[in-house]
């Protein structure tokens, strides 16, 4: 199968990730970008990176309209990041490409698990705690720019325990955060974008855009939950198997 095919097919599914999680379409997109496109960690987490900021905004403005984004709150959040993401941005060139790999890996296997277990409910009263708050924004943004993931499946449940907003609103402003976060990545990572190989990474764009919307419309007819277990077995899967491939 050639690569074009695979970039069109896997962007699709990280769209449709993106769009109707809130987040996980770059737990997705590093181990396609490596396993089935042949980037290496380094480049598959800068391609991610790009691949997430876009889907993500063109996600976010469809969940904008639909009144699910919380800006305030989210872009709170997010400020706490940045400047984690910047750092790990910054360091994630000199990371070896199996720690990459393993911490990858770790983080996919630990999101997952989180998400199979039961969640509070939505309307349960939580005490927001700025200093709780500002510390999974910083630690998200740390994750983003090492692991060049947007923290999506890691923001939208710590938007719903941390600072009590209901599923719905955590997905949307879940993709506020990543946007930012990506976006603070991207800039530590400015020099090596370029280097992208632009045919592949192209389409696979265009195709996670597209995926996108037609998440943004599958949430709305599909419970949170459902989607969460199915994704948390992908997760499991790619967790397993990149751990796999880093001990050898």
């Amino acid at each position: 199968m050639s690569a074009l095919v695979l970039a069109l097919a896997a962007g699709a599914v990280i769209g449709l990730a993106l769009g109707a999680l809130g987040g996980g379409g770059s737990v997705l997109a590093v181990p396609a970008l490596i396993y089935l496109l042949g980037f290496s960690p380094v480049g598959a987490t800068t391609a991610s990176l790009v691949v997430v900021t876009v889907t993500s905004v063109t996600a976010l403005s469809a969940h904008a309209r639909d009144g699910n984004v919380r800006w305030r709150t989210g872009l709170l959040f997010a400020a706490a990041g940045i400047g984690p993401a910047m750092l790990g941005g910054a360091l994630a060139a000199r990371v070896p490409a199996a720690a990459l790999t393993a911490g990858f890996a770790v983080v996919a296997g630990a999101a997952a698990l989180g998400m199979l277990r039961p969640r509070p409910a939505a309307e349960r009263s939580v005490t927001v705690r700025p200093t709780r708050a500002a510390g999974a924004g910083a630690g998200l943004g740390a994750v983003t720019g090492v692991l060049g993931v947007g923290g999506g499946f890691l923001a939208v449940p710590a938007l719903v325990s941390v600072l009590d907003l209901r599923m719905r609103n955590a997905v949307g402003t879940s993709l506020l955060v990543v946007t930012v976060n990506s976006l603070a990545a991207l800039a530590m990572r400015a020099g090596t974008v370029e280097k992208l190989d632009w045919a592949v990474v192209g389409p696979f764009v265009g195709t996670a855009i597209l995926g996108a919307w037609d998440g943004k419309r599958l949430a709305a007819k599909v419970s949170g939950r459902t989607l969460q277990r199915i994704f948390a077995a992908v997760l499991l899967a790619v967790a397993a198997s990149m751990l796999v491939d880093a001990a050898r």
